[in-house]
């Protein structure tokens, strides 16, 4: 059973492998190293934005959840190229609704580069639509935007309620 829970120090090095392995095949395409294959992966967890997914005591996957005005952006999520196609993608997509919704929120962001066409694909079959597309940071980027069913949303007072219960 796949476990999601906030990264740990130690693991910056395995989680920066992880992620250089699942975008190394869009270098070609982008011409250069994706964003998320050059963050500075202890400075985020640090700042308790990263989870990793575990599966039998096996780093599998990871994703990077950022706090915005709007909405809770997923700045990264990437799978271990040899785990890739079972759906870790999707529950760990599905844990940043989730997030998103325990947080309060009402949508969940991310983008994703114009040459990631797999995922300007999958995106929107996850209940994810295209908002907008720009160039920013040296990348081509498609926007995407997914609003959360009103019962999955938390007030901060429920929030409140269920922590200290």
């Amino acid at each position: 059973m796949t476990e999601i829970r906030p990264a740990r120090a130690e693991e910056a090095e395995d989680i920066r492998s992880l992620v250089r392995a699942a975008y190394a095949t869009y270098v070609p395409r982008i011409g250069r190293a994706p964003s998320p294959m050059t963050d500075d992966y202890p400075a985020q967890i640090d700042a308790g934005t990263v989870w990793v997914a575990i599966d039998n005591g096996e780093l599998e996957g990871v994703i990077v959840l950022e706090d915005t005005p709007e909405a809770l952006q997923v700045a990264n999520v990437a799978v271990r190229p040899d785990s890739q196609g079972r759906g870790l993608g999707r529950q760990l997509l599905a844990f940043a609704d989730d997030e998103a919704g325990r947080r309060g929120y009402e949508a969940v962001i991310l983008y994703t580069n114009v040459h990631m066409t797999e995922n300007v694909e999958r995106y929107p079959k996850l209940g994810y639509i295209e908002v907008g597309r720009g160039h920013e940071h040296g990348f081509d980027r498609v926007f995407f935007r997914k609003e959360l069913a009103e019962e999955s949303r938390s007030t901060p007072d429920q929030q409140h309620q269920r922590e200290s219960t």
